[in-house]
């Protein structure tokens, strides 16, 4: 079939409503200058000259810069882009993941952060290397963290941004990016993880604001939530009567909205979520990412105490109740409105509209946008998603940053001071910058609908065998290294074999089945995240009952059975904790040295340009930080027993709160079940 067998769709572009008025500008810019005043203001309230005011914002954060930045961090622009765009193509079952992690994230800050707070521990790697002992396991923790940060979040958050710059701006797409990229890098870089959470609790009110202004205008536009429920059912392309049947033969599944899309459980075996997967499946999947992601860890360890944490949970459990109603709702409405667009199936037609073959229920949510949004308005919206995107690109760069110079610079340097570690840190972001820059051809060939799938089919392959891990180290003090290991192994072995066969049968679509074998491919890919995790964790327990114990005077305060102990703890790892401290000496001594044989240059030196003197002051490095510790400072330090103890009033206000949070998600999920 051509394009003149049958009406035609002029390609989005030519469609777009450009922001270029003074009103949508200048929304622009003030969120421009809100940001960057509030990220001015957090750096000369934090020493971000040492690795605990950098990387974990001197830990005197409290509880609502904690969930906010916990959400901000969370909700990139491929939030917006792939949950509205899976609700436009299927339904309201895409918002269990974002329900599902309302009850994970409350494990997060009762069970989790406990213990990797008495730990003390910045990275997660670090703690599983004071759990395990060895080195193998921390290296392949943060090896495979990096990988999926580079190559996963941020392609799709970059992808999902340039989709609304694209047509919002109508910016050539590396520009678009390169500029993103080098803002965020830049207040990441000087201001450290203070800055972060600060502008992320900004940048919260701003993607919460303005997702429920464009909520408002779409329930307007398709009169109510009672009209959503009867037209989505229609929302049927009227392109499709222009298909050659023998060409394709698309079936009607393709193009018609599925009966149960207001459905969250769906057939255990027909459903493209089926209700197994989305209680169990997702479980999993969510403790991987709400559990041991750095990203989202790191944020917690900052709060200045357990109380904080567990207030920073709810608050952040509360907030992700919004995305079904602000985004994936919105996605179903835009179909409604634009069906031969949103809902298109003929792959000219597709490729006509939005430039890809597979479908266009990516550009639901823009569409909704740069249509139905007022001037002033829609760049409101634009700043939303700049918001989203920048936030959740930043907190990436901070916490990558953090596993490259703590759990892999250190090994290549064990005598590495702060400022080098400072220093380190910042120049890895800006490789990470040059990194996704090149990437930029890759994401623009990826431009399919099935992204958002993509990512958590990618999830299940990878994070159950992370996930199991971490649960039983926890948990079970049974546990050793070689069952870690070996189970860690297995599990990514499994993962590699289903995501090789679905990299080399492709994943197909709804006009084009992928040839894929059913015994291989035809497990839900949710399903597939539970039967690793199981089995992930059977090859742990089997492998640690056949060697020997952990003593428990390497695990107190290591595991949760024994977050409380008093007893010193010899960790497994002291002996390169030792010749690492040894190397610091040495290189301390000779440091001062140098600084005696040039102490007659000093006031030569002291005449230098003011330039790197400032500079030393954006980046947190300049004459009037707090001095480094000696290593007998560091030593006595790492004697000291973490306080996790909570106040008796706060710790049941807590509490309350966590089981009225609970009641109102069992709530929603029992209504939309």
């Amino acid at each position: 079939m051509s394009a003149s067998d049958g009406p035609t769709v002029e390609p989005m572009a030519s469609n777009t409503v450009t922001i270029n008025n003074a009103a949508d500008i200048s929304v622009i810019i003030g969120y421009f200058l809100v940001v960057i005043g509030v990220g001015v203001w957090s750096m000369s309230r934090t020493n971000r000259g040492t690795v605990g005011g950098y990387f974990l914002a001197g830990r005197t954060m409290v509880w609502w810069p904690v969930g906010a930045s916990l959400f901000a961090s969370n909700i990139g622009s491929g939030h917006f882009v792939g949950l509205a765009g899976t609700g436009a193509a299927s339904g309201i079952a895409v918002g269990g993941f974002e329900w599902n992690a309302i009850f994970i994230v409350l494990l997060l800050g009762w069970i989790f952060v406990p213990v990797y707070l008495t730990a003390g521990v910045i990275t997660m790697p670090q703690y599983l290397k004071k759990r395990f002992g060895g080195s193998r396991i921390s290296l392949y923790l943060s090896i495979i963290s990096l990988f999926l940060y580079i190559f996963t979040k941020i392609s799709v958050d970059m992808f999902s941004g340039a989709v609304f710059i694209q047509q919002a701006l109508g910016w050539n797409i590396y520009v678009a990016v390169i500029a993103l990229l080098s803002i965020t890098a830049l207040y990441t870089v000087t201001g450290g993880l203070a800055a972060l959470m600060y502008t992320d609790t900004v940048q919260t009110f701003v993607i919460i604001a303005g997702a429920f202004v464009l909520m408002g205008f779409s329930f307007y536009e398709v009169g109510g939530y009672t009209a959503l429920l009867e037209k989505y059912s229609t929302a049927i392309p009227f392109l499709r009567e222009t298909q050659d049947p023998l060409r394709y033969n698309i079936s009607d599944q393709c193009f018609t909205p599925r009966p149960d899309a207001f459905n969250l459980f769906r057939d255990s075996v027909t459903g493209d979520l089926p209700w197994p997967g989305v209680l169990l499946g997702i479980a999993i999947n969510g403790g991987w990412y709400w559990c041991t992601d750095q990203v989202i860890v790191q944020r917690c360890l900052a709060a200045k105490n357990l109380s904080h944490v567990k207030a920073g949970c709810i608050l952040c459990g509360y907030l992700k109740l919004f995305p079904m109603f602000l985004m994936v709702f919105p996605g179903m409405i835009s179909r409604v409105l634009y069906p031969d667009e949103v809902g298109c199936v003929v792959p000219e037609v597709c490729k006509q509209v939005c430039g890809t073959e597979v479908g266009c229920s990516n550009i639901a949510y823009p569409k909704l946008v740069v249509n139905v949004m007022p001037n002033g308005l829609r760049g409101l919206m634009l700043a939303v998603m700049l918001a989203a995107l920048m936030s959740s690109l930043a907190s990436i760069f901070n916490s990558s940053s953090t596993l490259f110079t703590m759990d892999i610079w250190t090994r290549l340097r064990p005598q590495a001071r702060d400022r080098e570690l400072m220093i380190v840190g910042r120049v890895w972001i800006l490789c990470i910058v040059a990194i996704s820059i090149c990437w930029i051809p890759v994401v623009q060939a990826a431009q399919s609908g099935q992204l958002f799938d993509y990512i958590q089919s990618v999830t299940s392959y990878l994070a159950p065998p992370i996930a199991a891990v971490f649960l039983l180290a926890v948990f079970v003090k049974r546990v050793t290294e070689p069952g870690a290991f070996w189970g860690l192994m297995g599990g990514l072995a499994m993962g590699l074999a289903r995501m090789g066969a679905e990299f080399y049968y492709g994943t197909g679509s709804c006009v084009f089945p992928s040839p894929c074998p059913a015994v291989i491919c035809g497990v839900h890919y949710l399903y597939f995240s539970i039967i690793q995790f199981i089995a992930t964790g059977l090859l742990v327990l089997f492998v640690s009952y056949n060697t020997p114990p952990i003593d428990d005077k390497h695990l107190y305060r290591m595991v949760f059975s024994l977050r409380f102990s008093k007893e010193e703890r010899l960790d497994l790892d002291w002996a390169e904790q030792e010749a690492a401290r040894q190397a610091r000496r040495e290189a301390e001594q000779k440091t001062k040295a140098k600084e005696s044989s040039t102490h007659q240059n000093a006031e030569v030196s002291s005449q230098q340009s003011g330039l790197c003197r400032a500079l030393g002051w954006v980046c947190g490095m300049g004459g009037d930080q707090a001095p480094e510790p000696t290593e007998e400072e560091v030593a006595e330090a790492s004697k000291e027993v973490p306080d996790i103890k909570e106040h008796p009033v706060w710790q049941h206000v807590v509490d309350a709160n966590a089981l009225v949070m609970m009641a109102v998600a069992v709530f929603f999920w029992g209504y939309y079940a």
